[in-house]
């Protein structure tokens, strides 16, 4: 519902995505339809009959005619919406009066439609919004928005002639491992691989799942239900793509499956930000309030939230000042809204779901919050954008993070000999520890102990929490 106060308020703004005003005052305009559609096949919006927009020098205004007939007006609309003849699908909605110095305006909610996309007649007369205007959809928004009438479902169906024996070991074993680390109290973890399999919907009636194939699924298996299936990683010399003085630096290379892309994306990340020092095999805690933690929070959801079946690519993009993660598919949500609800609607339940048994995601549609708190973390600013084919989410790196990261080969030097005379003294310093007395970065003090450890300087023996330090050359 809405008041005649936020009515105004509205109308005292300049651009509206989700709110567009009509001149109805004998008939309906003929271009509403458009706005039924675009709003259908974005997030909603209101339709306000008996508005006038008026221009001068000074600007834009908005002059209430309303409506004369408003019995005729609300039947004729709700019959077109609920009849079937002009839509494709049937449009529930009620209408709204507003009584304004003896004005009639009226104004009808168009819900976001669960079965996309929503046109009259024929596909190719298909709306989208975009701003504060209703646009023709291309083909390739078109087939985007036919995909989103499977959203939430299209992963728990089975791949046909599919098994168990299509599950990568490795991966799987993996995985397997990492729940009984960081989720112990699993019920399913003292269940067989097979019976742990069907607890989880990996394999269902003994074929895998989409999102079971997709998550830990042989490559050549998947790439023979889905020949398109890649995440791509690249890592950017510079602040963008027109900047970088070589194309890039790093590209991932192809992995067998999403879990197998997690971790190897993790670990790249993992050298470039901030996070507390962990004994634990991956070398952060699954509970922390770090850089990684909010970036790990995105990739997550990243994961879970892709449309695997697009033309276009899921993409991480990591530049000197930022990194950016790339989608296809549109959020389920109006982006206003994104942070003020507890509903979580992921494009891929049961991947979203295979997450959460090894403690990778937050419960209860939370896990904006997380991701939110980089801007806390680090003063800088985290953006989300979304239209019908994609989606972003942008990490801007910390100004005193990006000037650590481009620190010259002799200030590396100095770090080094100062890491060599700390562990002459003590040999069993933790990293932790090694990085406060030389106050730097964990993700630094990591990218220089590595680069020592292959040029053959130091050498770790033993666990990190009970192991020590060898010298091997100065």
């Amino acid at each position: 519902m809405m008041t005649k106060a936020e009515l105004f308020e509205r109308l005292k703004q300049t651009e509206w995505t989700d709110f567009e005003i009509k001149e109805a005052l004998d008939k309906l305009p003929k271009n509403v339809w458009e706005s039924v559609s675009s709003f259908s096949n974005t997030h909603g919006g209101w339709i306000v009959f008996g508005v006038k927009e008026r221009r001068k020098q000074s600007g834009t205004y908005y002059e209430i005619q309303g409506v004369n007939n408003v019995e005729k007006l609300e039947t004729d609309f709700t019959n077109t919406l609920r009849g079937g003849q002009k839509f494709n699908q049937r449009i529930a909605s009620q209408p709204q009066r507003f009584d304004v110095d003896g004005k009639i305006v009226v104004a009808f909610y168009i819900p976001m439609s669960e079965y996309k996309p929503v046109y009259i007649g024929t596909p190719a007369e298909t709306y989208i919004r975009l701003g504060s205007t209703d646009q023709h959809a291309t083909q390739f928004e078109v087939n985007a928005l036919f995909r989103d009438q499977s959203y939430g479902k299209k992963s728990n169906e089975v791949v046909i002639g599919s098994s168990f024996a299509d599950i990568n070991q490795s991966s799987f074993q993996d995985y397997r491992n990492y729940v009984k680390m960081y989720n112990s109290s699993l019920k399913y973890n003292t269940l067989n691989d097979e019976d742990f399999c069907i607890k989880t919907g990996i394999v269902v009636n003994g074929m895998l799942t989409i999102g079971g194939l997709l998550m830990f699924g042989k490559l050549e298996k998947i790439l023979e239900f889905n020949h398109d299936f890649i995440i791509d990683y690249i890592e950017i010399p510079g602040a963008s793509i027109k900047e970088a003085h070589t194309r890039y630096t790093y590209r991932m290379q192809e992995q067998e499956n999403i879990w197998d892309y997690f971790k190897a994306i993790s670990y790249r990340l993992r050298t470039r930000l901030d996070n507390p020092y962990s004994p634990l095999p991956n070398g952060f805690a699954p509970d922390d309030e770090s850089q990684m933690y909010c970036v790990r929070e995105a990739l997550v959801n990243f994961l879970a939230h892709a449309d695997y079946f697009s033309e276009i690519h899921s993409t991480v993009r990591v530049y000197d000042n930022s990194i950016e993660l790339q989608n296809p598919g549109s959020f389920p949500v109006d982006l206003k809204m994104v942070g003020l609800s507890l509903v979580s609607q992921p494009r891929n339940p049961n991947i979203l779901r295979f997450f959460k048994l090894a403690k990778l995601s937050e419960n209860g549609g939370y896990g904006i919050d997380k991701i939110n708190e980089w801007k806390q973390l680090t003063g800088s600013e985290v953006t989300i954008k979304s239209n019908i084919t994609y989606s972003e989410v942008k990490f801007l790196m910390p100004i005193n993070a990006n000037q650590r990261q481009s620190t010259p080969n002799g200030a590396n030097k100095d770090v080094e000999l100062k890491i060599l005379a700390i562990i002459g003294d003590n040999n069993k310093i933790s990293l932790k520890e090694l990085a406060n007395k030389i106050d730097v970065p964990s993700r630094t003090l990591d990218r220089i102990i590595t680069s020592m450890k292959r040029k053959g300087i130091i050498q770790r023996i033993g666990s990190p929490r009970s192991g020590h330090w060898e010298i091997i050359a100065k």
